[in-house]
């Protein structure tokens, strides 16, 4: 049986419109595709109708090619997008947790969510005083194709879809620099008087990595219709926690031209975290308290989802004009506001809670990348915008770090190695710290990487965690009055 064959019969199982009758159909559609000359066998079916394509010169033998032909591929497998929405909405009537679990297996099944490509992920915890902290070095996205990226500079860019989260994603067919999405599908929902949307990401950093996006390419924007948006998506999708990055730049996430959010199911460490002293604030049934988190966080607790909107957004709007010099802390250089918020949202038994985390992205001669931004001294690991996964405690570390960290353990057991000199100061901090071997060095590398990514979120946090920093939090807190 051709590879061809065998796909055919994939798609008449699958869960969608297709049926024996339409066997003749399916075949010449995929020969379209991948040639006539098709007798191809192995193991993974679609890889072999791409290696068939690219013997049969219907495509390059490119990244890009590959991938565009993969979601054309499965998006034979994969229902029209109505058909999608109107199995979810049924199964949700029904039962919201099955409508979830509909969605999600369809979007691994069709290869949308690369679950291949995510496994290479490496994923640990570090111990710290705030808790287990995760460790990710992402594996998972491909690298960039050289040839895609000097062919893109020469294309003439058509401005469609305007973004990578655009709902004009829905079908696209990609190209050179662009990511294909044939296969990719979206559930539509009413959000504070808009059409939404949900979707999961391709390449996700934890479970069920969904994402949420306004149907209409706008900025983002963090106000009280925010933190309403937030518990109106806890409302509809339960056992989801649900978040903004902020909305300017260096504090926010690499994404702010298009309103949306991030949510899914885990549990951060940030989630985890404890209370370090309750707060007074003057919202009826709504408790409040200081998270002993690296990151500046207050912890609002209430059963009543409008009275938790009203305390957000006194907290929101005061620290908007709030400066206190003695900390460095500045909400305005002239015109320009440098304050916003990075909040979050998730359900606890009962009770609904907003983690509210006070950003600053003013810099400095001192610190041109940031004040309250990864420092120098820690970029060598980390040195991009520290947005809502890693403001939760889960870094998301570039993968040039795989191979460089092997590097580093060389250079700790003076073996031959290539480590990059950027890497030299920390790693000469750690020889002097412990004695290494070929047994333990990994382990502590690993270790030392999280304790970095530590320093790193508390960089970021406006109120530090010492005498100074604290008193200056509750300065803020009285000034809530």
């Amino acid at each position: 049986m051709s590879c061809v064959d065998k796909f055919v019969d994939q798609i008449i199982k699958a869960d969608n419109d297709y049926q024996e009758m339409d066997r003749v159909y399916l075949y010449n559609r995929i020969c379209a595709l991948v040639g006539d000359n098709n007798h191809l066998e192995a193991d993974d079916t679609k890889e072999a109708l791409i290696k068939t394509a690219i013997q049969n010169k219907k495509i390059e033998d490119s990244q890009t090619a590959k991938e565009i032909l993969n979601d054309q591929l499965m998006d034979f497998v994969t229902p029209l997008p109505s058909r999608v929405n109107h199995k979810f909405w049924n199964l949700y009537q029904k039962n919201p947790t099955d409508a979830i679990k509909y969605f999600y297996q369809m979007s691994q099944d069709n290869d949308y969510i690369k679950v291949k490509a995510i496994a290479k992920n490496i994923s640990y915890q570090v111990a710290t005083d705030y808790g287990n902290l995760e460790i990710t070095i992402n594996l998972s996205k491909p690298e960039k194709d050289p040839k895609a990226i000097a062919t893109a500079g020469k294309t003439k860019q058509t401005g469609y879809p305007k973004c990578q989260l655009c709902l004009e994603n829905e079908g696209y067919l990609g190209r050179l620099g662009y990511p294909a999405r044939s296969n990719h599908r979206v559930i539509r929902f009413t959000l504070g008087g808009e059409t939404w949307g949900f979707q999961y990401s391709p390449y996700a950093y934890f479970k069920e990595h969904a994402i949420f996006l306004n149907t209409t390419h706008k900025p983002m924007i963090i106000n009280q219709h925010t933190f309403n948006n937030l518990i109106e998506i806890i409302k509809i999708f339960p056992n989801y926690f649900v978040g903004s990055n902020a909305d300017l730049p260096i504090v926010g996430g690499s994404m702010l031209s298009h309103d949306h959010y991030q949510g899914g199911r885990h549990t951060f460490p940030m989630m985890k975290a404890p209370i370090d002293r309750q707060i007074e604030i003057d919202v009826d049934g709504v408790s409040a308290g200081i998270v002993k988190w690296p990151l500046s966080t207050i912890r609002l607790t209430s059963k009543d989802p409008e009275e938790l909107v009203k305390a957000a957004t006194l907290i929101h709007q005061h620290w908007m004009n709030y400066s206190d010099e003695s900390v460095d802390i500045r909400s305005h250089s002239g015109e320009i506001r440098h304050h916003t918020v990075t909040p979050i949202a998730y359900r606890q038994d009962e009770n609904y809670v907003m983690d509210i985390v006070l950003r600053d992205n003013q810099t400095s001669a001192k610190y041109p990348d940031g004040i309250f931004h990864p420092h120098k001294d820690v970029q060598h690991i980390k040195k991009e915008n520290i947005g809502l996964i890693e403001v939760m405690g889960r870094a998301i570390l570039p993968a040039r770090l795989k191979t460089e960290l092997k590097e580093v353990e060389r250079y700790l057991l003076d073996q031959p190695n290539q480590m990059a000199q950027y890497h030299k100061t920390w790693a000469d901090q750690l020889k002097q710290k412990y004695e290494f071997t070929t047994d333990n060095v990994e382990k502590i590398v690993d270790k030392e990487t999280g304790l970095v990514f530590n320093r790193v979120l508390e960089d970021a946090g406006v109120f530090k965690w010492n005498t100074q920093g604290q008193a200056a939090f509750d300065k803020f807190i009285r000034s809530l009055q």
